[in-house]
Formats: C-alpha cells, structure tokens, sequence
C-alpha cells in the first residue's frame, strides 16, 4: 500500500466491538508516513486500548470526550510533540507469556482449582526468571480484580516487571472492569500479538 505523506483521517469505531478499533486505528497508521489520525469510541476499554496501541508505536496522543464519546487525537511522524510521546518499556526476544484462560486450575474439583491456582500464581513469583507477560481471558480475569485469592502474587510479579494484562471484553461480560486492582486492560489484538512474538507461550 502506497503511504500519504502527510494526511487528516477520522475513524469512527463507535459500536465496535473489540478488538476493532485497534485494527480500525492500525490500518489508518499504516496508510499514512505521517499526520493526524482521531479515533473516536463511546467506552473507556477502547479508549484505553487505543491510546495503549498508539503510545506504543510512539505516536502523540490526546484525549477528549464529547458526551459518551471519546476522540482520540493521533499524531504520527515528525509532527509527533516531544511531551506527547511515551515509549513502551522494550522486552528481550527471549519473552516468556502466559496465557490464563480460567480462575482456577486443572479440571475436577473447582474447591481443589482455586488452592492450585494459588500456588501456582506463588511459584510463579518465586520462580526465575518470571514472566514477561501474564494475560488473562475469560473467567481468567477474576483473578486480577479486587478480592482475588491471588491478587497479592500478582501485585508483587507486577512489582517485579511481569506486565498484566486483563481482556477488556471479559471484564465488561462479568461487570468487573470497575474492579480491576492489578495491571491494564488489554484487548484481543494484542493478547495475539504477544503470542505469535513470544519466545515461549503457556496457555492454562
């Protein structure tokens, strides 16, 4: 695809549903070497998924909100201000990710999953090297929100580095995303990002 030098594009994801907006604000960078790109959204999950997408590819960002509506202001290239761009701390290529899928671990007893989970969650902290990378899906984000058996080995990985990372989606489907109490909310776009460029990736 031919890139515009310099170019204005709105895109317009409100309705969309994750992780469409991303791609949406993606394909708009990719098509352009520089310029100013205004994503809009109506929820603060694609609001967050967004700005994370766009700080990341060190693009300049501002937020304003309209009503129910967020408009997210890019800026790509050599327009970027300084005082705008934040850069994404970098990762080793030897990257190790985990994938947690549910609150518990194992299949059988959901009483006996829930000690499993602890310990594991323990070794993880006590083991080295520890994850790069621990992201959770589905009932797997109940374990990053407020009276989580496990929040305080999670909060101590994160303290440590690990980055945590909770689907978005998953959290607005059980109504915990107020509740989040370690890490960020992520979404589908980059959980499988972080997969396909691991060096090593462990689903549960």
């Amino acid at each position: 695809m031919e890139r515009v030098r310099y170019m204005s594009i709105d895109v317009d994801a409100r309705g969309l549903a994750c992780p469409q907006p991303v791609i949406g604000v993606k394909k708009a960078l990719d098509s352009i070497a520089e310029g100013t790109i205004t994503a809009i959204v109506d929820n603060s999950v694609a609001k967050e998924n967004v700005i994370k997408f766009a700080t990341a590819n060190n693009c300049g960002v501002s937020v304003s909100q309209q009503g129910d509506h967020y408009y997210i202001k890019i800026t790509k290239g050599k327009a970027v201000p300084t005082e705008q761009t934040f850069k994404q701390p970098q990762t080793s290529n030897g990257k190790l990710v985990y994938l947690i899928s549910q609150d518990t671990l194992g299949h059988g007893s959901a009483e006996l999953g829930g000690v499993l989970m602890k310990s594991f969650m323990f070794t993880l902290l006590e083991r080295d090297p520890r994850p790069d990378v621990i992201m959770f899906i589905n009932a797997g984000v109940k374990l990053t929100v407020e009276g989580s058996p496990v929040l305080e080995h999670l909060s101590q990985l994160s303290s440590h580095g690990t980055q945590v990372l909770s689907c978005g989606t998953c959290l607005d489907f059980y109504g915990l995303k107020d509740k989040l109490a370690v890490g960020s909310v992520t979404n589908m776009f980059t959980i499988v990002d972080e997969l396909s460029s691991a060096a090593k990736a462990v689903t549960l």
